[in-house]
């Protein structure tokens, strides 16, 4: 696995929970202290966030760091 397509699976997650816990990408943005634009860059894996970054994200989402980087048997979809 490439890391354009870590950081597309990185996104894809992101994108899931935030969806799932009906959370928009600009309260999103706000809660990591983040731009809302960059929120969308980073779901559709067009920038490559730091750990820092994807750890201020899931402190926000209220979701464990580790789940982000858990590829094994991962149902995530990439189309």
């Amino acid at each position: 696995m490439g890391f354009n397509n870590v950081y597309k699976r990185i996104g894809k997650k992101i994108k899931l929970i935030r969806r799932s816990k009906g959370i928009s990408q600009e309260t999103l943005a706000l809660d990591s202290h983040l731009n809302r634009a960059y929120i969308g860059y980073i779901e559709r894996g067009e920038r490559h966030p730091s750990i820092e970054t994807i750890y201020r994200i899931s402190l926000a989402l209220k979701t464990p760091l580790y789940y982000f980087f858990k590829f094994n048997n991962d149902k995530t979809k990439l189309s």
